[in-house]
This record gives C-alpha cells, structure tokens and sequence, in this order.
C-alpha cells in the first residue's frame, strides 16, 4: 500500500517563476525529489538569430529585470572578444562599477524583502516592515544606492539602455557622482550592520557535498569578467566553458539542467566567496571574519551572510572606482564587426552567466548560446531538496511545504517572470 500526499501552495512567495516539486518516499527513505520548472520557453537564442552584432546587450537584458546588467555585461564580453575590441581603462571601471550597482540592488532585494522573512517566522516583508521598520528601511537605503549608480551609468534602473559595445552612450561628468556618494557612504554602514545582525541568526545545520564553481580574477573579486575556477582545482577560460559544462534536458523540467563534468556543482554566492575570500576588500574580509564565515562557506541558510559582505564589498568598490575616475575621453571604443565565436562570462547576484556568439562577414549573429545561474544550480537545489524532506517526513503538508519553500529560497533562483506557485507531491510507499 503507498500513502499518497499532495501538498499545494498556490502562491510561493519571494522566489521568481512556477515550478512543482515532487517527491516518492518507500518506507520512509527519500527516493527522489523533483523541482518540475514548467515555465514557457521565452526563445531568447532564437530571437538573436539574424540580429545585428551589436543587438545582444540590449535584447538580453530583457530576460530578467532584476539582474539585466549581467546579461549586458556576458554578451558584451563576448562580442568584444570576436571583435578584438579591448576597452579603455576608465570604460572597464565604469563597466564594473555599473555592475556593482546591480550587486548592491539584487542583493539587498534578496536579503530584506524575500530571505529575511524566512528567519524571523514573517509571510513577507510588508508584515516583516510592521514590526521591523528599521530594518527594513536600512534594507531599502542599500537598494536605494544601487539604484542610484544603475540610473546615473545605465539611463535607468531597470533594464538600462546606455550601455554599448565598446562602452557607453554617454558617461557622466565626475561632478554627477556627488549624491551617489553620499547614498554609498550611508548605505556602507548599514551593510556592516546588515552582516552583524544576520550573524545572529538561527541557521539549520545543512553542508552542500558538491564541486564550487565560480570566475576569478588575480587581482580583484571578480564580478565584471575573470577565468572559471572550481573548488577542485579545475581552471579554464570562458572560451572552453562548453567543453566542461554540457546542458541536458530532463523528462520532469522544461528547464535545462548543467553538469560541470558529468557531476552535479553550485555557482553563485558560497561559491564566490570560498574561492574568492581573500580578494575581498579590507572591510569585507574583516566582515567576513567577524561573522564567522571563514575559509569557506557551503551552507545554502548561510548564504545570507555571503550576500551581506558582497553588499560591503561592492560598496567599498563602486567607492573605489569613484575616486579614481576621470572622465573618459572618449564613451566608446570602436567594435568593428568581425567573424567568428566569442564566449563570455560575468558574475550575476545568483552566480556565473556565460554567453556564446557567432556572427557572420556581415555582423550577423548565427547562434547563440546562454546558460544562466539557476540553470546550473538545478541538480544542487533538487538534491538539498532531497536531504531536507528526508529530514523532516515527521511534519504535516503545511509544515513541510513551508520547509521546501525555504530551502529553494535559499538560493535566490530566478526561473521567470510569471506566475509564482509550488505544488508538493509526495508518494509514501
């Protein structure tokens, strides 16, 4: 006799898209735990067939409103390099520092207004504001700053439109930079706060067993650009990314899945900050260790901490960079189509984003090949998703579909733009 239990929610709240998770349990052992993406195909790839070369940044962007920097900067990164275009020094900074912009924004978002909840027992954020005002007004000035650096470099804070091949539409004069400053300054110490407060709360004992993967750069926390490395010691440039990460269908998902050589691997926060640590700023490292993260961090419900010092160390970046610019001579630098492949990579808030082009004689884009974060995280999540109702088949429907919705939270994944619902079924044996 099987014991058949359906658990639905029709509303999941704070995780972006529609998925369904379903799970068989024989004689109490968890046989497997599917997260079924049902989302429809948005055909991106396709739409870049038969597009200009220069078109990528700003189509793409369009695929997430929260993250569209990310896919600016990947296609970017690709194009140049089939381009042989290289960007100035003070175009590259103001590249980067847009991008910390999007860090500063998507994290605080994730952190107060959807993980936050989860800990302290709140439905959402506008109960959580109730009784937290504070808090929460702290969580909205971060947001706030990155906003600010997104709308004075891109045009606007969602989906920014003056970033080009090459560089800018147009740059800012250094004297524009004055009330973003003052919006940084402020909001850096309510990150350090941020950090300090989420110490202090109760994390469930969980350790992901899976390979890291993340970019780097010998110099600086990579963010904007970097060589792909793993937790085992694997490197390679974005250029042979394909030949190390192959996508596959799976009959429950109309999501793809990634495999880093045939196994199961995380991208994103844990994995930034345990192969990048110690090229965070002096603030962030004395952050990270004030809070306890040390040389590593695998634990998804940690993953806040992670989030709260990449907020420090964006700020303490775009800080940085705003020092030191000048205002370039020129916004753009020539990109002169070019036949050929290009593959890029950045960091999203959610981890690793790779784009790959071809374009023809002409400039003409032949195909074109994105993997996002939540893609790669795919196999990861549903195997957390596994040991955690292996771990809690004692609790009723509500409790445990409120258990699995944490969980997924945790990692922040951003599946579409549509509806939000999780069912839960799950088949005792």
């Amino acid at each position: 006799m099987s014991e058949r239990r359906q658990l639905r929610v029709d509303t999941l709240a704070r995780v972006e898209g529609e998925g369904a998770l379903r799970v068989v349990v024989t004689d109490g052992h968890v046989d497997s735990a599917e997260l079924n993406i049902y989302e429809p195909p948005r055909f991106f790839e396709a739409f870049l067939r038969g597009r200009a070369y220069t078109e990528p940044p700003d189509i793409t962007s369009r695929i997430c409103g929260i993250c569209p920097v990310a896919y600016q900067t990947s296609a970017c990164n690709a194009l140049e390099q089939i381009c042989g275009a290289e960007l100035d020094r003070p175009l590259a900074d103001l590249r980067r520092l847009l991008y910390c912009g999007e860090w500063i924004s998507s994290h605080s978002l994730h952190i107060f207004l959807l993980h936050i909840p989860d800990f302290l027992g709140y439905p959402d954020a506008i109960t959580l504001a109730a009784e937290h005002r504070e808090l929460v007004e702290q969580g909205l000035a971060m947001k706030k700053a990155g906003n600010a650096l997104l709308e004075l470099l891109g045009g606007r804070a969602i989906h920014p439109v003056n970033v080009r091949l090459g560089g800018f539409y147009a740059v800012p004069a250094r004297t524009e930079f004055a009330a973003v400053i003052e919006l940084l300054s402020r909001a850096r110490d309510y990150a350090v706060n941020t950090a300090r407060w989420a110490a202090k709360l109760d994390f469930p004992e969980l350790e992901l067993e899976c390979e890291l993967l993340a970019a780097t750069d010998p110099d600086r926390y990579a963010i904007d650009n970097g060589e792909v490395h793993t937790s085992t010691g694997l490197r390679f440039a974005a250029n042979d990314f394909t030949d190390h990460v192959r996508e596959h269908q799976v009959p429950h998902s109309t999501a793809l899945h990634a495999m880093l050589n045939g196994a199961r691997y995380l991208t994103g926060p844990l994995a930034r900050y345990t192969l990048n640590h110690r090229r965070l700023s002096p603030i962030a490292r004395q952050v990270a260790a004030e809070i306890g993260l040390g040389a590593e961090c695998r634990n998804p419900y940690r993953s806040i901490l992670v989030r709260a010092v990449e907020v420090v160390y964006a700020i303490e970046e775009a800080l940085t960079l705003i020092d030191r610019y000048e205002r370039p001579s020129r916004p753009v630098v020539p990109v002169e189509p070019s036949p050929g492949i290009g593959h890029g990579v950045s960091e999203a808030p959610r981890g690793l984003l790779y784009h790959r082009y071809e374009i023809d004689d002409h400039g003409v884009v032949r195909s074109a090949t994105i993997i996002p974060p939540t893609s790669q995280n795919q196999a990861v999540m549903e195997d957390d998703l596994r040991r955690v109702v292996s771990g809690n088949l004692d609790l009723d429907d509500d409790a445990l579909a409120a258990v699995c919705e944490r969980a997924i939270r945790n990692y922040d994944p951003c599946i579409s733009c549509s509806a939000h619902f999780l069912d839960i079924d799950v088949v005792r044996r």
